[in-house]
């Protein structure tokens, strides 16, 4: 099982910046019918991982109140934590400006990513790295 830092974000307010409420009808699944879902601890501000949401899958979400993606490899939904009981619960979504994005704000029950680090992006481009 692979460990990461804890980051420490004090300051986090996921209230910050909300200045409209949107609804699942402006959420521009036409343009897209997946649609990138940035998946990050309420509590933290660490960004957990990204995952991808059609409108099954944010509607699944909305009344569960717990993640619900669609696996591209798998062409299905699934619920984050229905193998590993390692459960999201929602806090907040928001939309991007071009209602083709979310942001997701959880509470984990357990580590996001299926390594067991509790982010997905625990890998770090080092200075050897070319092509950034």
């Amino acid at each position: 099982m692979m460990e990461t830092k804890n980051a420490s974000f004090s300051h986090f307010d996921p209230e910050l910046g909300v200045l409209e409420v949107a609804s699942p009808d402006d959420v521009d699944f036409d343009k897209m019918p997946l649609i990138p879902a940035i998946v990050q601890d309420a509590r933290t501000g660490l960004v957990l991982t990204l995952a991808y949401m059609n409108r099954e899958a944010l509607a699944r979400t909305l009344a569960t109140r717990q993640t619900v993606f669609w696996s591209r490899s798998r062409q299905q939904l699934w619920r984050k934590g229905e193998t590993s009981g390692h459960v999201q619960d929602v806090v907040a979504i928001r939309l991007d400006c071009d209602g083709d994005a979310l942001l997701v704000l959880v509470h984990p029950h357990g580590p996001a990513c299926h390594t067991g680090a509790t982010t997905c992006f625990y890998r770090k481009m080092g200075p050897g790295a070319t092509h950034l």
